[in-house]
C-alpha cells in the first residue's frame, strides 16, 4: 500500500466518524460525497485537456473548493439543521478530490475500481449510520446494566464508539470474505 492510498483512506475516517451518527447525517454526506467527487471528476477531465501540468494541481483546488462551497451552500439553504450537523465535514469533501486526484484516482483508475471504493465508503456511511442510530439513540428496547435508562448505548454516537463500531465492521466483511481487508 502506498502513503497516497493511506492517506486517501485516512481521509475518508474524518466523516465515517464524525457524520455517522445517525442514519440521516450519514445518508447525507455519503450523497454530497458522491455527487461533489462525480462533478469533479467530470469538470477535471474537461479542464485537464485545457491545462498544462503546472497548472493543473491549483485547478483541482479550486474546482474542489468551488463544487464544496456550493454543496455547503445549498445545505444551508434548503437543510440549515443539517449543514449545522455536516458544515465542517462537508468542507474535508474538497481536501478529498484532491487527495484523489493526486492519486490519480480519476486518471489511472479504471472506472470499476472508482465505482467500488465509492460503493465502499456508501455502504460503510450507511452500515455506521444504522449501528450507531440504533445503538446510541435507543431506536431498540434493551433492558441489560451497562446500557442508559432507554435502552441506548450512548458510546456509540462519540467518536471512540464510532472507532469501535468500524473496525468491528471490517472484522466482519474480512471474516465474510476470508481474506485480509484493505479498503
Amino acid at each position: 500500500m502506498n502513503k497516497t492510498s493511506t492517506l486517501q483512506n485516512a481521509l475518508m475516517l474524518a466523516p465515517l466518524i464524525g457524520a455517522s451518527d445517525t442514519l440521516l447525517t450519514a445518508l447525507s454526506l455519503a450523497l454530497l460525497c458522491l455527487l461533489v467527487i462525480a462533478v469533479y471528476g467530470l469538470k477535471m477531465r474537461l479542464l485537464r485537456a485545457w491545462l498544462s501540468a503546472p497548472w493543473q494541481l491549483p485547478a483541482a483546488m479550486l474546482l474542489a473548493a468551488t463544487l464544496t462551497s456550493l454543496a455547503a451552500l445549498a445545505t444551508q439553504a434548503w437543510a440549515l439543521e443539517l449543514h449545522q450537523h455536516l458544515g465542517l465535514y462537508i468542507g474535508l469533501i474538497a481536501l478529498q478530490c484532491v487527495v484523489l486526484e493526486c492519486n490519480g484516482f480519476f486518471t489511472e483508475t479504471r472506472l470499476l475500481d472508482r465505482l467500488r471504493l465509492c460503493a465502499l465508503f456508501v455502504s460503510l456511511m450507511i452500515a455506521l449510520g444504522v449501528l450507531r442510530e440504533v445503538l446510541g439513540h435507543g431506536s431498540i428496547s434493551w433492558h441489560l446494566p451497562w446500557l442508559a435508562a432507554d435502552g441506548s448505548v450512548r458510546l456509540a454516537i462519540l467518536a471512540p464508539g464510532g472507532f469501535i463500531l468500524l473496525g468491528l465492521l471490517l472484522a466482519a466483511r474480512q471474516a465474510w470474505l476470508g481474506r485480509s481487508v484493505t479498503p
